[in-house]
Order: structure tokens, then C-alpha cells, then sequence
């Protein structure tokens, strides 16, 4: 099997298996189900996941690993830091729309808890793409000082805010726009003399 061949195979694959996954659960979407939606055997199946549990791992990490490319370009591409985050918040709650179904399982059935170290990297290496814009925006003058660690836990506690209104309560989300606009501006006009 050629390299571009696998990995039209992989990919079928993940795109099989989000498919079954949001439709069935995870608890009730098996191998065989994910095999059948590909259109390949169970056995090709095995040549790239050893598991339900792997393959499952798997979306997770890719839907981190894109949202931290896309993160990424946005603050290297960006003309400001107030534009850089901005892009940031509305890459990650689009991101999180996006992947809505996986969520809810996420949510429904393991609680959060299943893949908690990729999750605990993920977030800290967003919370240190956010401490990097705040620290460059303070240092060229375009944000005022603050504590940069403290800023951008607050920060990324909002998106994570997001995610659980995802399952808990889809009426409280909001849009991209007006959580950026209520990060770089506040509810404060300005300072009174």
C-alpha cells in the first residue's frame, strides 16, 4: 500500500467513524459499524487502530491538533494582538459548533474524563498561545498591563464555558463576535477622572 493510499484510508476511516460515533454513541457504535461506513473489512480497520478506544482518541487528538494549526496561523498571520485573539475565540468556538456530536459524548458518556492527558495538553498549549498574544499586545503597547497567566486562565475559562453550554444549556451560547468584543473591551467606558 502506497503512502498516499493509507492515508486516503485513514482518512475514510475518521470520516466514517465521526459519522457512526454521532449517530450511535460511543458505547453503541462498534468496529464492525465503523468498517462497514468506510466501505473497507474489519480486518483493514486493525491495520490502522488497534481499538475502538484508539480510534476514538484518535478524532479527539486531530480535532485538537487542527484547532492548534489554525490557532497558530491565526496569531502568526494576524495584523494585531487584538486581531489574533479575536481569531483565536472564533477558531475555537467554531471549532467546538463544529464537533458539537463528538462533545456530547464526550459529555453524555464518559463525563469529560476519557483521553484527560491529551485534553490536559491541549489546554495548556492554548493557554500559552493566549498568554503569548496578551504578552504581545502589552508589549507593543496595544493592551494594558495585566497579569498575563491570570488573563488568559480567565480567557480560556470563558471558551471552556462554551463547551459545557454545548451539552448543558444550548440556549446560553454565544457568538464569537461579542465574546471578543467583551474581552478586548469591557463592560467599563473609559477611566473617569
Amino acid at each position: 500500500m502506497n503512502k498516499r493510499s493509507a492515508t486516503e484510508s485513514k482518512s475514510k476511516i475518521i470520516n466514517a467513524a465521526i459519522k457512526v460515533f454521532s449517530e450511535n454513541g460511543y458505547k453503541g457504535t462498534s468496529m464492525r459499524m465503523i468498517a462497514s461506513t468506510a466501505s473497507i473489512s474489519v480486518g483493514g480497520l486493525y491495520l490502522y487502530f488497534a481499538n475502538k478506544e484508539d480510534l476514538y482518541l484518535t478524532l479527539i487528538k486531530e480535532a485538537y491538533d487542527e484547532l492548534t494549526r489554525k490557532v497558530t496561523n491565526a496569531r502568526n498571520e494576524a495584523g494585531s494582538s487584538s486581531e489574533a485573539l479575536s481569531l483565536f475565540i472564533s477558531h475555537y468556538i467554531n471549532t467546538a459548533r463544529k464537533n458539537r456530536e463528538l462533545i456530547l459524548i464526550q459529555g453524555r458518556e464518559h463525563k469529560f474524563a476519557f483521553g484527560m492527558d491529551i485534553k490536559r495538553k491541549f489546554f495548556r498549549d492554548q493557554k500559552n498561545i493566549i498568554e503569548g498574544i496578551i504578552q504581545q499586545g502589552i508589549t507593543s503597547g496595544e493592551f494594558s498591563g495585566c497579569n498575563v497567566k491570570e488573563t488568559s486562565k480567565i480567557i480560556f475559562c470563558v471558551l471552556r464555558g462554551f463547551i459545557l453550554s454545548l451539552i448543558v444549556e444550548p440556549d446560553a451560547l454565544f457568538s464569537p463576535e461579542e465574546c471578543s468584543n467583551l474581552i478586548l473591551n469591557g463592560l467599563l467606558k473609559g477611566k473617569q477622572k
